[in-house]
């Protein structure tokens, strides 16, 4: 089907997800929270969920005082401070074992494939909404800082065993409008049949334009930033990702480490149910 003979709604659809940019600045106009709750609905019904277990949680944050606890956990980013909304999408096993319990069926969900199911489950749900929230003109942005802080953002929304953060979103209506990001092209990730392994060539021809574009894009953060990259010696966005001053392997280390513990800790990580079958975990979405 040619582009001209598509749908309106496919159309519109297209529209959207190439409108579509991380929002940093906002406005004060507020958010009206029965509107969101109707967002979150229907993006509910419109996400698919494996075994339909439904293990998400959504916490959302709306009160000056709160929020300023939560800018605070994410490093004092300030768009926490200026979006109305901040919504924390959790994984959430708990429910369903409280359901379990009550009907004297026998427990689960407390194991690492559970985590792993509830956890993707909460990151499809968070992209739905994304999706209706900038449909109706609203800006969000993810908050990667979810997981370095997802102990503490699991003590401050009380979330209770079986159930912690996976990202957030803060959400308001735009102050800016940044351009595109730059994205790797489709030959570079675009699988025919089978895995294509990338020859040097290959990463060379298709990381060009990102290597400059971040690069320069980095660099106009202003001086600070330019100064960074002398001091770590830094000459390439490649050097960048790794270095202290962002991804730095070392601490990513550490805080893979602290997850464990955590998901050991919050219930995420027992060992195998006695007599437990393949037959007996959920699969389909």
């Amino acid at each position: 089907m040619s582009p001209d003979h598509e749908p309106s709604a496919a159309q519109a659809f297209s529209r959207l997800m190439q409108a579509h940019r991380s929002i940093r600045r906002f406005r004060s106009t507020p958010v009206d929270s029965a509107f969101i709750n109707r967002l979150l609905a229907e993006a509910w019904a419109g996400t698919s969920s494996s075994g339909n277990l439904n293990m998400v949680s959504v916490v959302k944050t709306f009160d000056p005082e709160r929020k300023a606890r939560l800018y605070e956990l994410h490093l004092q980013q300030p768009m926490v401070l200026q979006a109305p909304l901040v919504l924390t999408f959790c994984a959430d096993s708990h429910r369903t074992r409280q359901w379990l319990a009550q009907r004297n069926a026998r427990l689960g969900f407390a194991d690492f494939y559970s985590w792993h199911v509830a956890a993707f489950d909460a990151m499809l749900l968070s992209q739905t909404v994304a999706l209706a929230l900038e449909s109706h003109g609203l800006g969000i942005c993810y908050m990667g800082t979810t997981v370095q802080a997802m102990r503490e953002i699991a003590d401050f929304l009380e979330l209770p065993e079986n159930c912690l953060p996976v990202t957030s979103l803060v959400v308001g209506w735009p102050d800016e409008a940044p351009a595109q990001r730059d994205r790797l092209p489709p030959p570079l990730w675009i699988h025919e049949e089978r895995y294509q392994r990338p020859t040097p060539e290959h990463i060379d021809t298709h990381f060009a334009e990102r290597e400059t574009r971040g690069r320069e894009r980095y660099l106009a953060m202003g001086p600070e930033m330019a100064q960074a990259w002398q001091q770590h010696g830094i000459t390439s966005l490649a050097q960048y990702y790794t270095s202290k001053i962002k991804y730095d392997p070392d601490r990513a280390a550490d805080t893979s480490a602290a997850l464990q513990t955590l998901l050991r800790e919050r219930g995420f990580m027992a060992a195998a149910l006695p007599g437990a079958t393949p037959d007996e975990v959920p699969h389909g979405r």
